[in-house]
């Protein structure tokens, strides 16, 4: 695909959030003053009869715009990005699966991306620009199309659930974002753009150790440890073309990108035996591993009749034809399992009643 064709495809869907660390929790543009109404079962009324896989889905959040929520180790609370509460971008809350009483854990300055829980749930690790300036860093022009920003002030640190910074993790110049620890809890990977390109890190959080996991031009981000922690699932965008490239080059080096076809690829830890497992042609992203270890479960719109349309598959770890979860129409991502692997939350707009509107979402899993 030409870089003008990919111009065009990226102006239509406005509402793709594929880049951690970027203003992604914004709602889909063009879906209307409210999300999709859910026509709902008796007894589960934000399930879609063929949502066969979920039941009992719950609404966790109300109003605002609230994404990536995942697990503590001992699966009680749930960590999320949102803005909401005042707050002019993206902060990181804390709640219960409830959804009783989300609290800042964030320095509430600057945009924050990607909280984690580290082991024992007293601490979570995320980005935060607030060391470039306690505002809002400013949006990108959208004169050049629609392109998102890599702030080179975002840096990864460890907090508290209380609030206070114990650690900045990462040091090196450039957008530093999308960490996730592995369920082991020795390591976090993450996505950087240190050497010059925006690709995976691996740290080990004993010693600050860090090694450098994909080498191809392009993006790669979005990255999330198999429950063994022995693999790595990530997405990723690697133009081949020459005019592809330069223009990629050109965005990158002023702190853009600019969406594109995104697929989904596995590799070990170590960041051997890389293979590619989707081969879709459209947006796929925000992947997390089923509980077996022998599956994923991610965002995509490849079967969408608007391109703004995201709703949730499962594909096996060595590719082959996905199994369509979720039926709401609108946008639903963001997908993490328990550590039980008997529940899943999920982001949607799904009964959105405001504009721009993403909610946290818990539901029983059906294996």
């Amino acid at each position: 695909m030409r870089v003008e064709a990919l111009r065009r495809w990226a102006l239509l869907t406005l509402g793709i959030f594929l880049l951690a660390g970027i203003p992604r929790t914004a709602a889909p543009q063009g879906v209307g003053s409210a999300g999709p109404q859910i026509k709902g079962v008796e007894g589960d009324p934000l399930r879609e009869p063929r949502e066969v896989r979920l039941r009992n889905i719950r609404q966790l959040t109300t109003g605002g715009t609230n994404a990536e929520a995942y697990f503590s180790y001992d699966g009680k609370h749930l960590v999320f990005q949102a803005t909401r509460d005042g707050f002019a971008c993206d902060q990181i809350f804390v709640m219960d699966l409830e959804g009783s009483e989300p609290r800042l854990v964030s320095t509430g300055k600057g945009r924050t991306t990607c909280g984690y829980f580290l082991p024992g749930d007293r601490q979570v690790v995320y980005a935060s620009t607030h060391l470039g300036g306690d505002g809002c860093p400013p949006r990108p022009d959208t004169s050049r199309g629609y392109v998102w920003p890599v702030y080179p002030s975002y840096q990864i640190f460890r907090s508290t659930l209380d609030g206070t910074i114990t650690d900045q993790l990462t040091r090196a110049a450039g957008y530093n974002a999308e960490a996730t620890v592995s369920p082991d809890g020795k390591r976090m990977v993450f996505t950087s753009t240190r050497d010059g390109d925006l690709e995976l890190y691996d740290m080990e959080l004993r010693t600050g150790r860090i090694r450098r996991l994909t080498h191809q031009e392009g993006y790669d981000g979005g990255a999330f440890y198999s429950p063994d922690s022995r693999w790595i699932v990530y997405r990723a965008f690697h133009p081949t073309e020459d005019e592809d490239l330069k223009h990629y080059r050109e965005l990158l080096a002023e702190n853009l990108v600019e969406p594109m076809r995104m697929e989904l690829f596995v590799m070990r830890s170590d960041g051997s035996a890389r293979r590619q497992i989707t081969r879709l042609g459209r947006a796929n992203f925000a992947p997390f591993w089923l509980p077996d270890g022998n599956r994923i479960i991610f965002s995509s719109n490849f079967e969408s009749a608007s391109p703004r349309e995201f709703e949730l598959y499962v594909v096996g770890r060595e590719g082959g034809r996905p199994e369509r979860i979720t039926f709401s129409g609108g946008f639903n991502s963001f997908p993490m399992f328990s550590p039980d692997g008997k529940k899943i939350v999920f982001s949607s707009n799904r009964n959105a009643k405001q504009p721009r509107e993403i909610n946290v979402f818990i539901a029983d899993w059906v294996p």
